[in-house]
């Protein structure tokens, strides 16, 4: 039993709609893309020189000149990375793109490894960020003349000063929102800080520092060290900037949708880094066949499960390794701990199910959802958040414990409740040094909480919700495609969408149709499998993680896919959710 949903069909702007037509889109891609509020057949393009200049960033040019002086002055470079897969691929990015433009410059390639070194925080030893300690620790360990933060430092106030102490300079480069005082670093680059204006504000992490090596190469390039037919061809580091930029769930505008295609262009060419390509192969996924779909829900958790369960640092070890047999070796141990993630994940969803069917019972009376355990493993309560999340249709936290009597927090949100807000709102309201430390954004944060405020927490969290939200807020409501002719439901049609680049803001098609349900059976106990019939036609259907069986008759929420087991021109649908048919 899940929460009840409503639904509706997008509108599409018929004048929008034709015109797409007219500039060559096919009718079904023109409906899609005008319900997405597509205007223009360019917004649909993925050509590079559609992307936006990197000097649209505020901050821009004093980063490109401090990296062009640094790499120029053969200074000692240490990028400080993330633990999630965002962090990783943009460490990654940053470590790659910097050798090059140093090997562009004339050193070696041992001169080049030893110059751009990187350190990411352990999750459970460091937290997240540049913190003094991290910024000791990288001092100790390189000697730094330059910490070039990535997907993250926004906030590292107290980080920057403890490198500025020690003589070192710091370049941050991030995305996420920023607190009242700015770090001060020698440049900030981050679309999300006051008085920027570049208009992809949703741009993740390993963007933002790809935009930065742009500006950085146009700055060497300017200063006549090669020109535009010899200089590094950083575009080769697009695949990292697809899978950062889908893992993290921003939203695709056309700017970020325009990265991810062009990446996903060099997987399928088989021109992504032996890391990538290695584990594509560890998941039985097929690189030329590559989607968003694959980034999101294959690679990007076996890179996160490094960051979960012990150190992200393998992770960015195999994105940058340029060897295929240890590429292929790390990818094998990151499949090993994904699916250690998943038995735990398992094993705490679980626990957690007595509390999620007295909140279903109670559902009406709750607007905010938070649930702890003692026993729960810090590294994967942002997925059990999710889940209850996807469950409940209800902003979630779940908690597990930290060290010295403190708890961590791990928060997913729904549309129309800023998770950041509230956790700001709940602060305000618990004891001093209560929640010592908190961050995000509207759909995801992260909190630090003392186990004497637990209970305290959970009542204002409900209650600063309730305070922002109403009931249609409270009231899931899927977002469809309407109904989609019998005709169109065939292996060249999901060519045509998977050719497409969907996810976060820009949602993959989801079409709804009344089926006659003819058997049904489970699959491993966790899944179902229909055989369904519209229209004459039988089709075979999947509905992913649900044994619930279906009426006689059900108006169904729906996907299809190329059935690559049966091959030919068949399909099979994926069933997303069982809607009321009296709102048909």
């Amino acid at each position: 039993m899940s929460a009840a949903v409503n639904w509706r069909v997008r509108p599409a702007d018929p004048a929008v709609e034709a015109g797409l037509i007219r500039d060559g889109l096919s009718p079904l891609l023109a409906r899609l893309m005008a319900a997405r509020g597509v205007a223009q057949a360019q917004e649909v393009q993925s050509r590079l020189a559609d992307l936006l200049s990197p000097m649209a960033l505020k901050g821009m040019d004093e980063a490109a000149e401090l990296l062009a002086n640094a790499l120029e002055a053969g200074a000692r470079l240490v990028v400080v990375g993330d633990y999630d897969c965002d962090g990783a691929t943009a460490t990654a990015v940053a470590v790659r793109g910097l050798r090059m433009l140093l090997n562009a410059l004339g050193a070696g390639h041992d001169e080049c490894e030893q110059q751009v070194q990187f350190i990411v925080p352990n999750r459970f030893e460091f937290g997240y960020g540049l913190s003094p300690e991290i910024v000791q620790l990288a001092a100790a360990q390189f000697e730094p003349d330059l910490l070039i933060t990535v997907d993250n430092g926004i906030a590292s106030v107290e980080g920057v000063r403890e490198a500025q102490d020690l003589g070192i300079e710091v370049l941050i480069t991030d995305h996420h929102l920023p607190g009242d005082t700015l770090p001060p670093a020698a440049a900030i680059v981050n679309p999300n800080q006051p008085g920027c204006s570049f208009p992809s504000k949703s741009i993740a992490g390993v963007g933002v520092v790809f935009y930065v090596l742009l500006a950085a190469r146009a700055a060497l390039r300017e200063r006549g060290h090669f020109d535009a037919a010899t200089q590094p061809r950083l575009d080769s580091l697009l695949d990292l900037v697809a899978l950062g930029t889908v893992a993290d769930v921003v939203r695709l505008d056309a700017n970020n949708r325009r990265l991810v295609a062009q990446g996903l262009q060099r997987i399928r060419a088989g021109r992504a880094q032996p890391g990538l390509l290695a584990l594509f192969h560890e998941a039985g996924k097929d690189h030329r066949k590559a989607a968003a779909s694959d980034l999101g829900f294959a690679i990007g958790p076996r890179l996160n499960a490094a960051g979960r369960l012990s150190d992200m640092s393998i992770g960015i070890r195999a994105l940058i390794t340029d060897d295929a047999q240890q590429a292929s070796a790390l990818a094998a141990e990151l499949g090993r701990m994904n699916e250690e993630r998943k038995r735990i994940e398992e094993s705490m969803k679980r626990d957690a199910m007595e509390d999620i069917e007295q909140l279903l019972a109670d559902l009406d009376q709750v607007s905010g959802v938070v649930v702890s355990n003692p026993g729960w493993h810090q590294g994967v309560i942002g997925i059990l958040a999710s889940r209850i999340k996807e469950r409940l249709h209800r902003p979630t936290i779940v908690l597990a414990p930290g060290d010295d009597g403190y708890w961590k927090g791990s928060g997913r949100s729904i549309a129309g409740v800023h998770l950041r807000d509230v956790l700001d709102l709940v602060c305000k309201r618990l004891p001093d040094g209560a929640m010592p430390k908190f961050g995000g954004h509207a759909m995801a944060a992260g909190l630090t909480l003392h186990g004497e405020a637990l209970n305290q927490f959970k009542l204002e969290f409900d209650r600063a919700v309730n305070e922002v939200v109403d009931d249609t807020v409270l009231t899931q409501t899927v977002d469809t495609d309407g109904s989609l002719p019998a005709a169109y439901i065939s292996g060249q049609t999901a060519d045509l969408l998977d050719a497409q680049v969907w996810g976060q803001g820009f949602p993959a098609p989801l079409f709804v149709d009344e089926f006659e349900v003819l058997e049904h059976r489970l699959l491993k106990n966790a899944h179902s499998k229909f055989t369904l019939r519209r229209d004459g036609k039988t089709y075979t259907a999947l509905r992913w993680r649900s044994v619930e069986p279906l009426p006689a008759r059900a108006l169904l929420a729906y996907r299809f896919e190329r059935d690559t087991f049966n091959g030919g021109d068949a399909v099979q649908l994926v069933v997303d959710y069982v809607l009321p048919r009296e709102a048909a």
